[in-house]
């Protein structure tokens, strides 16, 4: 078994609270869940308004779906117009190595 994470961070553009940023944010993670069939959450920068960190993770058999499929969701995430991608942190582990 492959597991794989990446971890977004994003600058959020014209946010004023952190109401706003959930109206941003959620539709994205709602999205990545339903389109791509991951796990997804904000899991970083929740008291910020302007910054938001979101994980993903993915899980196969075959190391090189995982690396397609963290592939297809960096350039997803990049693609948004409504926020800046900072940085995607992505880490690759099989389950011999846990």
């Amino acid at each position: 078994m492959w597991i794989g994470t990446l971890e977004f961070d994003f600058l959020l553009g014209d946010v004023h609270s952190l109401k706003e940023k959930r109206s941003v944010i959620r539709p994205i993670v709602a999205e990545i869940r339903r389109k791509y069939s991951v796990s997804v959450a904000e899991t970083d920068h929740l008291d910020l308004h302007r910054r938001s960190g979101v994980g993903v993770a993915v899980v196969s058999a075959d190391a090189a779906h995982v690396t397609e499929m963290l592939d297809t969701l960096e350039r997803h995430a990049a693609s948004r117009p409504e926020v800046t991608l900072l940085s995607a942190r992505r880490r690759l582990v099989s389950s011999d190595e846990l």
